[in-house]
């Protein structure tokens, strides 16, 4: 966008002094309205906004062939003016719906890649009162607007430092990484991701999807990594739904509550 701005800029300079020159040369003395230079900057003005204020008008064959590519220009310019400066203010305005504003919070959770069981956490995060009570940040970009109004959405690849930054990475609490299928062998991809995610929020609690369990390159990583195996998830989500009940206490049915 900005490079698309200085071009019209420039485009408007140039038709300002080209115009604006030609006018003054020709029509200086042949019209008593143009007395300098400012007042062929006035013209130029009116003339390429298409405004036709009428104190100045050229009289002369060159005086009216600048005045045509002044308006030319003009229309030209101003029109892609507005058109930016509306997708701009759209873009503005849409920013969290795009994937575009930063998370500013602390204690979250994040969710690398919006998968399909990525979506079946997000369904039963509210039965798990650990994370129930956090907000919640997707990166992905796998979709172009945010899946869920109460889901965080930063539009990106999960390995990116700036995505993750915008996320608030470092501080965050519990950080999933599901395995994005479109690649070749999904578990690399994974690992990569957490690697880098590991140097960011070495104090957040990560949770890695994995379709083999025993990668042989799953050690490198170390620390307190849960693998949750692809296999595992899928039985779990044909039946109940995705348990997460290894890691985190589900919450108690209605009437099962210790008494105070």
């Amino acid at each position: 966008m900005q490079r698309q701005l200085r071009f019209l800029s420039v485009m408007l300079l140039v038709s300002l002094l080209g115009t604006g020159s030609l006018l003054y040369l020709y029509e200086h003395g042949s019209i008593p309205q143009v007395r300098g230079l400012g007042d062929a900057a006035w013209w130029w003005l009116v003339t390429s906004a298409t405004v036709g204020y009428g104190d100045i008008f050229p009289m002369t064959t060159g005086g009216r062939v600048a005045g045509v590519v002044a308006i030319l220009i003009g229309i030209y310019c101003y029109t892609n003016f507005v058109t930016l400066t509306a997708e701009s203010l759209n873009g503005f305005a849409n920013r969290e719906r795009f994937g575009n504003a930063p998370f500013k919070g602390s204690g979250h959770i994040v969710i690398c890649e919006y998968t399909a069981f990525a979506d079946e956490m997000i369904q039963v995060l509210p039965g798990y009162p650990e994370l129930a009570g956090r907000k919640a940040v997707m990166v992905t970009d796998l979709v172009a607007v945010q899946p869920y109004p109460h889901i965080h959405f930063v539009r990106g690849v999960p390995i990116s430092p700036v995505a993750l930054h915008q996320a608030s990475i470092s501080t965050a609490a519990y950080i999933f990484v599901f395995a994005n299928i479109r690649f070749v062998d999904p578990d690399l991809k994974t690992l990569h991701c957490v690697s880098r995610i590991r140097k960011l929020a070495p104090k957040a609690k990560i949770f890695m999807e994995l379709n083999e369990p025993e990668h042989e390159l799953a050690w490198h990583l170390g620390g307190d990594i849960t693998i949750l195996k692809s296999r595992d998830m899928l039985k779990s989500v044909l039946g109940t739904g995705l348990d997460l009940s290894a890691s985190f206490a589900p919450a108690k049915p209605a009437g099962q509550e210790k008494p105070v």
